[in-house]
């Protein structure tokens, strides 16, 4: 992967993007996660009886409280390998944009959908 996260990726096959599950997913949990280097919020995430609860940790905190995260449907990617981030096993890559000052926003459909639904 490139260094600089703006710079455009390689051009892949479509075969290499299908191998990418992403996944909506409704945050059930959320609290601060103070053991974290970077300031970051963990989540548990239900996917849908398929895939079921899953844990993400996220670095989410300019724009969001974990108050405001329970409920809302986000999106991430189900079939990276767990990441040990201090005590925490992050199962899911929650997925977000960085705005104009490195703050990230979280990517998430505007009308709901069924969780666990991929995307096409």
């Amino acid at each position: 992967m490139a260094s600089d996260p703006e710079a455009l990726a390689p051009q892949i096959s479509f075969d290499d993007y299908l191998r990418i599950d992403i996944r909506t997913g409704t945050i059930v949990e959320a609290e601060p996660f103070p053991e974290a280097r970077k300031p970051a919020i963990k989540m548990v995430i239900d996917f849908g009886p398929e895939i079921g609860l899953k844990k993400s940790s996220a670095q989410i905190t300019v724009h969001y409280t974990p108050e405001e995260l329970v409920g809302r449907q986000v999106m991430a990617v189900v079939n990276f390998p767990p990441r040990q981030i201090g005590p925490i096993r992050s199962e899911v890559l929650t997925l977000g944009f960085a705005d104009e000052n490195g703050a990230i926003v979280l990517a998430a459909v505007d009308k709901p959908v069924p969780n666990g639904r991929r995307l096409l």
